[in-house]
């Protein structure tokens, strides 16, 4: 196949800059460029169709080493929920660690979140409300995510970006939706300040005092963790930009304390307050 590209020329056609397409080829051998006598690359519709695939696969997700790979035409394993339930179920700290290093290894964070971590907390809260699984085991899956899912945010307010602060209000324990919707947040380049589950409104109206943030968003699954606090998070509301989450929130209670209602699940959550700070 003729070579007849400069790396100027593939870089206008792909989107991709020179200096990425050197790292690509540096890296992963995705560019194979035929050297003229005076020692310039030249690149092959060969070598833009391999860009043009790996673009296509970060684009869904998936991780720069697995797009590469893919690119060369080795096969990619897609995200799945499943081992990592089934780990989980059968009480596998082992198994359950490795199958998120495997996914966490192949595809984005966001993907990872959205494609494995939430359709496992779907699967596992349905399989607890059919008797199908203990509140061990329930107990288990979730303590053992918390951890990963705390790990993964380990310096989350670093930065320059606007700061969200957030909480589940007194009595709530139910926080790793919360804090996927961090993490996915976090990826958009925002600060993140956790205070996590079962925090008094005393508390988060003390910490944003302190903080001054961009966005509170303060999340339940019963929705009488919020609305026995009306009074309160209105009073949040007045002073900064509030925001309801979780099955407990709705757009009644949020529109009568004058707060945001996030109805989304917590990765379209987190675009759609992205995209607003934008604006």
């Amino acid at each position: 196949m003729s070579a007849d590209l400069r790396i100027g020329e593939l870089a206008r056609r792909t989107g991709v800059s020179p200096e990425l397409l050197r790292a690509w080829e540096r890296r992963y051998g995705l560019l194979r460029p035929e050297r003229t006598s005076g020692g310039y690359r030249l690149y092959s519709a060969e070598d833009e169709r391999r860009v043009g695939t790996m673009t296509g696969a970060l684009g869904r997700g998936i991780s720069a080493a697995e797009a590469a790979k893919l690119a060369l035409g080795g096969a990619v394993e897609q995200p799945s929920a499943g081992a990592l339930v089934e780990a989980l179920v059968a009480f596998d700290d082992v198994g359950a660690h490795a199958a998120l290093d495997r996914l966490l290894s192949s595809f984005t964070l966001e993907s990872v979140l959205r494609d494995s971590v939430l359709p496992a907390l779907r699967d596992l809260g349905e399989r607890w409300e059919h008797g199908e699984i203990t509140i061990g085991q329930e107990h288990f899956a979730s303590n053992l995510l918390r951890g990963r899912m705390l790990g993964l945010a380990r310096g989350w307010d670093r930065g320059s970006g606007p700061r969200a602060l957030l909480a589940c209000p007194a009595g709530e324990q139910h926080d790793l939706s919360l804090i996927v919707f961090g993490l996915a947040l976090r990826e958009h380049g925002w600060r993140v300040t956790y205070l996590g589950a079962d925090t008094p409104l005393a508390t988060i109206d003390q910490t944003a005092t302190t903080l001054q943030p961009d966005l509170v968003v303060v999340a339940a699954v019963d929705s009488a963790r919020l609305s026995g606090q009306a009074d309160a998070l209105h009073s949040l509301a007045t002073r900064f930009q509030l925001a309801l989450a979780g099955a407990g929130a709705s757009e009644t209670l949020a529109a009568a304390i004058g707060a945001t209602h996030l109805d989304e699940d917590p990765i379209e959550a987190a675009a759609t307050v992205a995209s607003r700070s934008r604006r």
